[in-house]
């Protein structure tokens, strides 16, 4: 029997893989309100029929999902292990903490704008917004709900300020990844992603300054708000003390200590302070850590807001995270995202058309890859020699990929950065996705900058060394 010749999927094959997947999903969760990792396996189903019909053996096709898969490792475990954070950090009254203070120091006239800054600087301090959310974030959401602000209100008030310093600090990933895969250095960079990240960081604020007048506007229940930290201090001992698990992840972060050492320092330096000033065993630490913390104060507000985190809470997104890996790894191995890509390069004759095709495919592989760093190589990788062609400086393209890659992940219910996101804020990435203004206003601002032709640089304009840019 005669083995069937492999080649490059066509197009059209290419797209029936993709819009079985979308289908799929959106028939799951829009009509039926269903789950997503049986719909995203129905996709590996056809991603994976199209493979084989384009002559790859079953062999080949189980490597790629096993390699997404593979891929995804370190963001499973942090995602465990952050889960575990959460748990120890509410027994510990680590958050109870930053919950009291932030309620007792943060206006409700003020409050959107300032978690923006608030998550900003965290985040440019750390490089991680993950990390970001998963510390400030969740006391930020407290205290949001506290003062009567919509959750999706401030998880997006949250999301724009940690993807501002994840984008923009040289200790993140990301920033650092971008550079790295179109042949550009890290602060030529950083300083070219501070014209479009400006500009919608200044949009971003304005908006939330507006949303900030219409939802406080001078109507909020203080006594709801005294009732809340009454209430924590009851169930809690308060103190200040109490504030250095956050501020030793902070510090580890922003001295490039790898992520999971640094979590679990947190986790461990929270235990030790739970048991002094909360008399927490060590077989309540062990609870919480896999099962969460369940508060029982009688507050239905403070039960809301303190029930949360364990590894055992981990396990759904862990297991979107795991399907939708098994999708990507299969559209990347069998060359199928890679055609349509080629495809879309045909009709990209101008800076303008260029720029716009890129950040279009950051977007799109972040809805079919199911992960930001995936997002980020395939780009990068893909657009290099277009941009070269082109005379362009590949500090066009490594902004473009940085607009568009790093902060959509989010956007997206079945990407590692939107399930993440869900399980760490506990807000439905539907719901904050309107609100996260920074995320999605970024391809857009980023788009008419390459429309407009403003700081579209050439290789042969680039400013020497030590020029203002």
């Amino acid at each position: 029997m005669e083995t069937k010749a492999k080649r490059d999927p066509h197009v059209w094959e290419a797209l029936i893989s993709i819009v079985a997947l979308v289908l799929f999903i959106s028939l799951a969760i829009v009509k039926y309100e269903s789950d997503a990792q049986v719909p995203i396996l129905l996709g590996v189903m056809v991603a994976a029929l199209i493979g084989i019909k384009a002559g790859f053996k079953w062999s080949e096709i189980e490597s790629g999902m096993l390699n997404g898969i593979t891929n995804s490792l370190q963001a499973i475990v942090i995602l465990g292990v952050i889960g575990i954070l959460i748990g120890v950090w509410i027994q510990s009254g680590v958050v109870p903490t930053l919950l009291y203070y932030g309620l007792k120091i943060l206006s409700p006239k003020i409050f959107l704008p300032a978690t923006v800054i608030i998550c900003a600087v965290t985040s440019l301090a750390t490089g991680t917004s993950w990390g970001t959310a998963g510390t400030i974030g969740i006391a930020l959401i407290g205290i949001g709900e506290g003062l009567g602000f919509p959750l999706p209100i401030v998880a997006g008030a949250v999301l724009s300020g940690a993807y501002f310093g994840d984008k923009m600090s040289p200790l993140s990933d990301t920033t650092n990844l971008a550079p790295a895969m179109v042949g550009t250095d890290l602060y030529t960079h950083i300083r070219h992603m501070s014209y479009t990240t400006g500009v919608t960081m200044g949009l971003t604020l304005i908006i939330e300054c507006v949303l900030n007048y219409m939802y406080a506007g001078g109507n909020t229940d203080l006594e709801a708000v005294s009732q809340i930290t009454s209430g924590l201090s009851n169930q809690f001992s308060i103190n200040p003390l109490l504030i250095i698990p956050p501020a030793v992840v902070m510090i580890l972060a922003y001295k490039r200590i790898p992520a999971l050492p640094g979590i679990a320092a947190g986790i461990v330096s929270a235990a030790i302070l739970g048991i002094i000033f909360q008399g927490s065993s060590f077989g309540d630490i062990l609870s919480v850590s896999w099962s969460g913390y369940a508060s029982n104060t009688g507050m239905a507000t403070i039960d809301n807001l303190l029930s949360k985190g364990g590894f055992e809470s981990m396990l759904y997104t862990i297991s979107i995270v795991i399907c939708a890996m098994m999708y990507g790894g299969i559209m990347e191995h069998t060359n199928q995202l890679r055609v349509v890509i080629a495809k879309v390069l045909q009709k990209a004759n101008s800076a303008r058309s260029l720029i716009t095709a890129t950040i279009l495919t950051a977007i799109g592989s972040n809805l079919i890859l199911c992960d930001q760093y995936m997002s980020i190589v395939m780009t990068g990788k893909m657009y290099a020699q277009a941009y070269k062609d082109m005379d362009l400086h590949p500090k066009n393209l490594s902004r473009a990929v940085e607009d568009s890659a790093t902060v959509t992940a989010n956007l997206v219910p079945w990407n590692t950065g939107g399930a993440y996101m869900t399980a760490t804020l506990g807000v439905a990435t539907i719901a904050y996705l309107p609100f996260n203004f920074f995320c999605w206003l970024s391809p857009i601002v980023s788009m008419m900058f390459g429309w407009f032709n403003i700081t579209i640089h050439g290789i042969d304009k680039e400013p020497k060394s030590g020029d203002r840019q």
